[in-house]
């Protein structure tokens, strides 16, 4: 591919994500799920009235600024409602989110472009984000996970930048790095899981450099010849082969990165930047200074309750999330026709009554989840086979030469497990939308399996490829009423619900 065809493919990636956020993005006059608690203490900000919340501040700060920007739109001004506190237009506390919601997929693209310099693999990862439901209906109002996902992406994406960069600019990429992993965390605290992705795969390379010196070192000069020998390498190419690979994946330069750098960069910058973020709130809310608020949230969750349906209706334990057995609606209501008002206030029509179904569904795109899990396990086989399997066979520690795709396996696996283990010990309700900041390294695993599929010499993989890739398209077309809340009849909407569990 071509690096124009690669821009004109990201720039119709945003496009296309724009386009699905912003299309009637104010049809619903009222607020949406959480919306209720979020677009009102964006609002309260700007009117200086305090407040508690649960999370972090960052974004509902940036849902007031969309606020403050918004009521300066006139207009937006012709239909309005005053539930967040004052009177507004619903694009006013939603634009921010689905502008900014937009870019999720260029992050996606970036990172795996910066990961294998594929073209090919960073459109289709990227596209595949387009694609996805959930994403869409969090950018659509006035919520905040998407928040935690886009500044922990970024976070990652300049780590990779600063890898591929040497001496000012790439402390320039790091310092940046830092503050954008702060900003995730000051969104929900379950942002760190990114930091933490950074911090394993630093490990992780420090790891695999020092067991290769260990075996090098004992390693004889005849042992090492006949190895090169074996895999039909002169010491000539074996040495330009090394040289390549190390400079193909930035991840290997995470070795040049030292204690000092990981501390400051990857540490102090984000506690500064999390800490500088609280202090709007602090200056608004008095009754809580910086240590208590801390110690009101953590009660808070520990008072959420246990994670089944007697608390909420939509719990999910983290091992329902990635085969999407528990999908949650934001928003239902029904009529009597398709011509009758949209219906924003009040309860819904009495059971059976309502023959027009109008439903919001915060669930991904089945078929790129699933396909996505399939991805990681493979990653995951395939990451054994290569890193582990070679020990075994000669019953000694062999550490092999990490390939391109070995590097890039690791760091989606990883990155997946690290957004994902930290549930398993957690009590109280979850929902469906924390696994947002672990799928879409799943995203990028499945983009990994088609890209590698399409690149086939075997027409039957290359169809293959093609054909995953159109059951993910097809997916999105079919469950997109669901995702932009358009009326379905009650027939229509139970083909649309495949399983009991999804209603």
């Amino acid at each position: 591919m071509t690096k124009k065809w690669f821009q004109i493919g990201l720039v119709s990636v945003f496009l296309l994500s724009l386009a699905l956020r912003f299309w009637g993005l104010g049809r619903f006059n009222t607020l949406v799920f959480d919306e209720v608690y979020y677009a009102k203490f964006g609002n309260d900000y700007l009117t200086g009235v305090p407040f508690f919340d649960g999370h972090p501040p960052f974004g509902k700060l940036v849902i007031a600024l969309g606020i403050w920007i918004g009521k300066h739109v006139p207009w937006w001004q012709s239909e309005v409602n005053g539930l967040a506190g004052s009177l507004m237009s619903p694009l006013a506390y939603r634009w921010m989110n689905a502008f900014t919601g937009s870019f999720i997929g260029l992050l996606i693209a970036g990172i795996a472009y910066q990961l294998s310099h594929r073209r090919s693999f960073g459109l289709i990862a990227g596209l595949f984000t387009a694609l996805d439901g959930i994403f869409i209906v969090e950018a659509r109002y006035a919520l905040i996970n998407q928040y935690i996902v886009i500044c922990g992406l970024l976070g990652q994406f300049l780590l990779l930048l600063a890898l591929n960069k040497k001496n000012q600019r790439r402390h320039i990429y790091l310092a940046v790095a830092g503050i954008a992993f702060g900003a995730s965390i000051a969104t929900k605290w379950n942002g760190l899981w990114y930091l933490l992705g950074a911090y394993s795969m630093w490990v992780i390379a420090w790891g695999f450099q020092i067991l290769r010196k260990k075996t090098s070192d004992s390693e004889t000069h005849e042992e090492y010849a006949h190895k090169l020998s074996n895999k039909a390498f002169s010491s000539q190419t074996a040495t330009k082969y090394r040289v390549k690979t190390l400079q193909i994946s930035p991840l290997q330069n995470l070795t040049q990165l030292n204690i000092f750098h990981v501390a400051l960069y990857l540490g102090i910058i984000p506690v500064i930047i999390y800490s500088v973020i609280w202090i709007p709130h602090l200056l608004l809310d008095t009754k809580y200074n910086f240590i208590e608020v801390h110690k009101q949230i953590l009660g808070f969750h520990g008072r959420m309750g246990g994670n089944n349906a007697a608390v909420h209706p939509y719990c999910a334990a983290w091992y329902k999330w990635p085969l999407m057995t528990r999908p949650m609606a934001y928003y239902y209501q029904t009529t009597q026709s398709f011509q009758d008002p949209l219906p924003v206030f009040g309860p819904p029509l009495p059971q059976g009554a309502g023959k027009v179904i109008y439903d919001v569904h915060a669930m991904g795109n089945p078929f790129l989840w699933w396909f996505g899990l399939a991805a990681i396990i493979l990653l995951f086989g395939m990451l054994v086979w290569k890193l582990v399997a070679p020990s075994l066979q000669q019953q000694r520690l062999v550490v092999p030469e990490l390939s391109i795709d070995i590097w890039i396996g690791l760091y989606l696996v990883v990155n997946y497990l690290v957004n994902l283990m930290p549930w398993v010990k957690v009590t109280r309700c979850l929902f469906i939308y924390h696994y947002m900041t672990g799928v879409v390294f799943a995203f990028m695993a499945i983009a990994w399996v088609v890209d590698q599929l399409l690149r086939s010499y075997i027409a039957t993989l290359r169809a293959l490829g093609v054909t995953i890739t159109f059951l993910i398209i097809g997916a999105f077309l079919f469950w997109l009423p669901l995702y932009l809340g358009l009326p379905l009849t009650s027939e229509a909407y139970k083909l649309r619900m495949w399983f009991n569990s999804w209603i």
